[in-house]
């Protein structure tokens, strides 16, 4: 639990663990998982900081559970916390009220071995005292080392009072352990702050003496002398070392101001200079975890573990990270000799908010090997991602094989420097570069997704998105490249490009259209994917397939239609896509079907928000629906959500779709009025939006068998299958403002959407 001002956030609360945690204990174990790290928390048992009136219920049942399935717990009582609000990290008393905590913990929990009192005890100093983001909002490094001081105080009095009950406790203290480089002139900066990431260990290890500059350093900060002598006297030595690794915690100092945006400048109140990820700048790669764990053990010669591995991006890159952790861990074990206890999957069920250090409540959800996103007050099972595979795997000591992890993660790409190149090779005034034990793990030639349809809107996003992602594909633009309704066709294809997966995004879109060429439109639309379906299933391939909210009609007018409503559809289009989804899963019942309804990006200009803005953008009047409702889907975000759920090996039909953020955090549908005044408000876009309703937008729709009402809700899609797995439809409107704006500005408007007829609006918005 995380304070921010007066307001804790309690991840717990945010994944929704506690309407689920016995049944999330399950599935952890069902994973293999052995041993968990679990949180005991001071703030959330003790929240008036009163020792006779803590509630243990919750937590008693959960440990309780844990034993019985044979899960071994490393229980923690602070993490990234400062205890009650009757307590702080500043509080000279915090140490002494943690040790009586603690106390309590192990007399009722005296089957545990192995605690962790304060987790990064010097990250939580530098965001609590140094950088002002979390209680007590210290910034300056007077309030950074009494809060480090206190946090390693505590633990030291807090495992003296847990060893007095169970004697054998361990003591697995982690710590955020990245590097730091520079250029030239900043060497002796980076020198310095690679003295101070050990701080901790130093400290609990009486390793930290008069001779050290750190020494020094804490006394100008007010640290007294018998305060650091404290430690020396009497250490308390971690048993196990724990290095928590992020790609963000490598950093690189450079005094040239001018290659980096203004928000990294920063300084050490003599130099000015900024302040990056290494792995954006530096040629040579960063040290990576082997190196990391070399130097721990060189230093300390006690045992070690990766106590977190997370990245907060897309699965794949998910899973390349984790398995790049893994295999650096062996190596270090295997080539160095050091003593490497394990790997921890962190965090099983994602995080909230993260991205923002918690400073910014935006219900930002990065999910982690369970996606658990939105299951506040559910008891809706988190839905495992790939990760979970990856996760059995390594349990099993077999090597994960996912098609996607053949390809390099983006910080071993060339696009991941985001600035110019510096090389530390040959810098002798800086030791600090990676050394030996960094070496790229070896690749196989990756096998490619088969894209059909790229040339279309949807496939041009889903190239983008697997260009972006560094997934290997294969971009078929249509019939010339090969077409699926083909038998033969389809079968060249697979043999000559040997897919791991086909992604169709082909087919017959002109909605209008249809009703004079329903052969073309079905042999497009359902003979082409029954035909892909039949030879994927063939070769146990995986296929994803789209769809679109008209195979309901609008029938439901009363609530968003779910995956299990029945289709009723009207129009040739319509049944076209209700017959494809059928003759899809009968002949590969494990194929995916995405369901959607508007879809808009900021690189197509045929799509209904472009046109709105491009006849704004001329001072003329757009009217629009205020009482046709719609989950549309923003292309980048839509392109990335499924293939995430192909990447984990999804099936049967999904629905998908943003809007406003709901009471149960589901997505509420948005009137198409309502869509394009916010994104013109967003583009500082003065103009006058004309109230119509659809049955006055009707009037020139070709195929009468439509009736108005139906089509009120024909595009509002919900799901029973997940809640929402798309970002709310605001933060798409803004993505798509600031990426899209070159669309609308243009010198004339010709034909209007709702000049030529409201059938090109129906073509347009369907997927």
């Amino acid at each position: 639990m995380v304070r921010v001002g007066d307001a804790f956030h309690d991840q717990f609360l945010f994944g929704g663990h506690y309407a689920r945690a016995d049944d999330d204990l399950e599935r952890v174990a069902e994973l293999g998982i052995q041993t968990l790290r679990y949180p005991v928390s001071w703030e959330r048992i003790c929240p008036d900081g009163d020792l006779a009136h803590c509630d243990w219920d919750w937590i008693d049942a959960r440990m309780a559970k844990m034993r019985a399935l044979s899960i071994r717990p490393i229980v923690g009582l602070v993490h990234h916390g400062g205890g009650p609000r009757t307590t702080s990290l500043i509080d000279p008393a915090f140490p002494e009220k943690l040790a009586l905590f603690a106390a309590q913990v192990a007399r009722r929990y005296p089957w545990v071995t192995d605690w962790t009192p304060v987790n990064e005890p010097l990250t939580t100093a530098r965001f609590s005292g140094m950088y002002g983001h979390w209680y007590p909002h210290g910034t300056d490094s007077g309030t950074f080392a009494r809060c480090l001081l206190n946090e390693l105080r505590g633990t030291v009095l807090a495992m003296r009072a847990i060893r007095e009950r169970i004697p054998g406790a361990r003591l697995i203290q982690t710590e955020d352990m990245g590097r730091t480089y520079s250029a030239h002139a900043l060497a002796h900066q980076a020198a310095f702050e690679n003295e101070r990431r050990w701080l901790s260990f130093d400290l609990l290890s009486g390793r930290l003496n008069e001779e050290s500059r750190l020494w020094q350093h804490l006394m100008g900060d007010g640290v007294p002398e018998a305060g650091l002598r404290w430690f020396s006297d009497d250490p308390c030595p971690p048993d196990i070392i724990g290095l928590n690794h992020y790609l963000t915690s490598e950093r690189f100092l450079d005094e040239r101001l001018e290659r980096y945006p203004e928000q990294t400048h920063g300084g050490n109140g003599r130099d000015r200079y900024a302040d990056v990820e290494a792995v954006r700048v530096l040629a040579e790669g960063c040290a990576g975890a082997a190196e990391l764990l070399r130097e721990a053990w060189d230093r300390y010669g006690l045992p070690l573990a990766i106590t977190e591995a997370h990245l907060g991006c897309t699965r794949e890159e998910q899973m390349r990270w984790l398995t790049d952790v893994w295999n650096d861990a062996r190596r270090a074990r295997t080539e160095a000799g050091v003593d490497v206890r394990a790997v921890t999957v962190w965090s099983l069920f994602g995080a909230m908010d993260w991205d923002s250090l918690l400073t910014l409540p935006r219900n930002s959800y990065e999910p982690g090997v369970f996606d658990a996103r939105g299951q506040v007050d559910s008891t809706v099972r988190p839905r495992p991602t790939a990760l979970a595979a990856v996760c059995r795997a390594l349990t099993r000591k077999q090597a994960p094989n996912h098609p996607v992890l053949d390809s390099p993660g983006w910080w071993r790409r060339p696009e991941r420097l985001l600035y110019p190149a510096y090389s530390l090779a040959g810098n002798d005034k800086n030791s600090n570069g990676p050394q030996g034990l960094r070496r790229q793990r070896e690749l196989r030639e990756a096998r490619p997704l088969l894209i059909t349809g790229a040339g279309g809107m949807l496939g041009e996003a889903l190239v983008r998105a697997c260009t972006l992602r560094g997934l290997s594909f294969v971009a078929l633009q249509g019939r010339a490249d090969g077409n699926i309704a083909d038998a033969q066709v389809v079968e060249r294809l697979l043999d000559r490009h040997h897919p791991w997966a086909v992604v169709n995004a082909a087919g017959y879109v002109n909605v209008a259209a249809a009703e004079a060429e329903a052969f073309e439109c079905f042999r497009s639309n359902v003979k082409g994917p029954a035909l892909l379906a039949r030879a994927c299933a063939h070769r146990r391939l995986s296929l994803m397939a789209f769809s679109s909210a008209m195979v309901f009609n609008g029938w439901k007018t009363s609530a968003p239609h779910g995956e299990s409503d029945e289709t009723r559809p009207v129009g040739v289009y319509a049944r076209s896509k209700a017959q494809m989804e059928k003759m899809v899963l009968q002949e590969m019942p494990g194929a995916l079907i995405i369901r959607s309804s508007a879809l808009f990006g900021p690189w197509d200009t045929d799509n209904f928000l472009t046109h709105a803005l491009r006849t704004l953008a001329q001072g003329r009047q757009v009217p629009a629906a205020c009482d046709e409702y719609l989950t549309p889907a923003y292309l980048p975000d839509f392109a990335d959500c499924v293939l995430d759920l192909l990447i984990d090996g999804e099936t049967g039909i999904w629905h998908l779709g943003q809007g406003d953020m709901g009471p149960s955090r589901g997505r509420e549908p948005v009137s198409r009025r309502e869509i394009i005044r916010r994104a013109a408000e967003m583009a500082e876009m003065a103009g006058f939006i004309e109230r119509r309703d659809v049955g006055q937008l009707l009037c020139t729709v070709p195929f009468t068998e439509i009736e108005p009402r139906g089509l009120l809700y024909c595009s509002v899609l919900g799901s029973e299958r997940s809640l929402p797995l798309l970002p709310p439809l605001d933060l798409a409107l803004r993505d798509y403002v600031h990426r899209g704006a070159d669309l609308w500005k243009v010198v004339a408007v010709e034909n209007p959407w709702w000049e030529t007829s409201f059938e090109l609006s129906n073509t347009l918005v369907q997927s």
